[in-house]
């Protein structure tokens, strides 16, 4: 059974921090994946924000994310982390967390990744 859970969202004000929490049962271990996380803000289509690959060394960001988020991961623990600073008020979104077999040691980042979470709710306000 393939489960990807989220947490650590909440209500941040804008300038903050907020540290997201992604814990992974996939039926392989953890390596075997590569991982992203994603956001839907109300009335937008999802995009991806970043993106690690299986072995952590190599990450990719929006444009709009650079600098502010960053993205790793423990394999030994299973889990993925979203570290997110100096918040913004268009950060505000539904995060989801999402994994794909990795192929090669390269992130990925796209719609269609085979396992997602429900997603964890970041409110950021003034």
């Amino acid at each position: 059974q393939v489960q990807l859970e989220e947490s650590g969202g909440g209500l941040v004000q804008d300038g903050g921090s907020v540290r997201l929490s992604c814990t992974a049962s996939l039926g392989r271990t953890f390596d075997a994946y590569n991982v992203a996380w994603f956001r839907q803000a109300p009335g937008k289509e999802r995009e991806c924000v970043a993106a690690v690959s299986w072995s952590g060394k190599t990450s990719y960001y929006i444009t709009s994310t650079k600098g502010r988020f960053t993205i790793a991961r423990d394999n030994a623990k299973n889990t993925a982390t979203l570290q997110m600073n100096n918040l913004k008020l268009e950060d505000t979104a539904v995060y989801y967390c999402a994994a794909e077999s990795a192929l090669s040691d390269w992130p990925q980042c796209y719609s269609g990744m085979a396992y997602w979470g429900k997603g964890t709710l970041v409110i950021v306000s003034a």
